[in-house]
């Protein structure tokens, strides 16, 4: 068995400032932009690299895709947007994941809640209550092909949420 890895990350803080634009057109908030920054910089402190990125295609889901690229160092042609990361179905984002190609075996996938909190809860095996934005649940899964993820392949988990990170380095 091979190891895949996941990284579910629910897009950072976005502004209501706006009334009148397209809720696929909000942009981040400055406190939002701070906590994408500070959730890339421990993952990169933890040496976890990825081979491709999945974004909803909301800016605000994009704008911290690009955030966490630029911090992990991941090029730019390895960031693809996908509309099914932004549906309501946590059912439709796991048949996404399934048709992921073999050839990568660590994901970054960037995306909304409630679904992200529903997704990240198909494996964890202590539930959460909210997925917050800019936080990330990373998944080890012991698995040959992306089509046998589920519950039992989850091998190891973390969580990296932001005030969890700021409230421990105080």
């Amino acid at each position: 068995m091979s190891i895949k890895t996941l990284v579910i990350t629910r897009h950072a803080k976005s502004s209501w400032d706006y009334d009148t634009i397209d809720d696929l057109d909000r942009p981040l908030k400055e406190s939002g932009i701070r906590n994408a920054i500070l959730i890339a910089e421990i993952i990169k402190k933890k040496h976890i690299t990825f081979d491709m990125v999945y974004s909803s295609p909301a800016n605000r889901a994009l704008h911290t895709a690009l955030i966490f690229s630029r911090i992990l160092k991941i090029p730019v042609q390895k960031i693809e947007i996908k509309e099914q990361l932004y549906s309501e179905s946590d059912a439709a984002i796991i048949q996404f994941i399934k048709s992921i190609p073999e050839n990568f075996s660590k994901v970054l996938l960037f995306g909304h809640n409630p679904t992200f909190t529903d997704l990240a809860n198909r494996f964890l095996k202590q539930r959460i209550s909210n997925l917050p934005t800019a936080g990330a649940v990373y998944l080890e899964l012991e698995c040959d092909s992306w089509s046998q993820i589920g519950p039992v392949a989850v091998v190891k988990d973390h969580l990296f949420f932001p005030k969890k990170i700021s409230d421990s380095s105080d």
